[in-house]
């Protein structure tokens, strides 16, 4: 494998790595280059390309781990040695992130064949990046000026489940995970930066799972001919991932969404001129 390969593996990872916890829509960034360079590439099947994807989005998933490795350590009952700043202040518990999982995690269950079948298109994700650049906006506007939820730690479990139920709007692709909860959070009286704290740490646990599940299920398409292209890539998604994560939740209180959801226009367009 030449250095031209591994060279667009990093660039792969560098997408999913920015893209994928950002409220950007890292679905609607793959299907660009997934175009422009997954489908080109001869030494990888249809499904040595899906199996690509899952292992970057592991890199990613890596990068929040490592970014509230404290948080996940004392969630799995592990953290009596860490020591908080306020000892007597409640802390996010598991339960909480569990109860935050079920609704997506039932209704995508339920309908995961039709999802796959219809709604994976770029039609679909032009029209996702658009409707969640709306709720986006309107979550900035709408969103109280002063949150009574000013940290994660704070969350209830009532807050956590209606999280839940706005990240069902994400089972559509283009709407974006990250788009919906954030969004979806401060409409609920949360601080942009609990919002994105408790999206990123929800996020861990759906997403590993489906992507080990997927890893096992496609293990055969990573070969000896393609290793080098997959151990690439994840780097790559792991290090721009936790670059863009530690950006990102130090500066989502002061820039809030709008300048996401103006990019997810600008997106839509652009897919819109390419594919149309």
């Amino acid at each position: 494998m030449d250095l031209l390969m591994i060279l667009k593996a990093i660039i792969l990872g560098l997408v999913e790595g920015v893209t994928e916890f950002a409220p950007v829509s890292s679905t609607g960034h793959m299907i660009i280059v997934d175009d422009m360079w997954l489908k080109s590439e001869e030494f990888l099947t249809k499904h040595g390309a899906n199996t690509f994807k899952v292992v970057i989005q592991l890199g990613s998933i890596l990068a929040v781990v490592v970014t509230f490795k404290d948080r996940f350590i004392e969630m799995l009952g592990l953290g009596r040695f860490i020591k908080h700043e306020n000892p007597s202040q409640g802390r996010l518990k598991l339960s909480q992130v569990i109860v935050g999982l079920i609704p997506a995690g039932v209704l995508g269950v339920l309908f995961n064949d039709y999802i796959d079948e219809h709604l994976f298109s770029t039609k679909t994700v032009l029209i996702g990046l658009v409707i969640g650049a709306v709720f986006m906006i309107l979550a900035d506007i709408i969103g109280p000026k002063k949150p009574k939820t000013q940290t994660v730690d704070q969350i209830t479990y009532g807050q956590a489940i209606a999280v839940g139920i706005f990240q069902c709007f994400s089972l559509w692709p283009g709407f974006s995970r990250s788009g919906s909860t954030i969004s979806g959070g401060v409409l609920l009286g949360m601080s942009h930066r609990a919002a994105a704290d408790f999206t990123f740490i929800m996020a861990v646990p759906i997403m590993a799972g489906a992507s080990f599940l997927s890893l096992l299920k496609n293990w055969q398409y990573m070969t000896m001919d393609t290793l080098p292209f997959f151990i690439a890539g994840f780097i790559s998604a792991f290090i721009f991932a936790l670059l863009s994560i530690q950006f990102f939740l130090k500066l989502i209180n002061k820039i809030k969404l709008l300048p996401f959801a103006i990019y997810r226009i600008v997106l839509a367009l652009i897919i819109y001129i390419v594919f149309f």
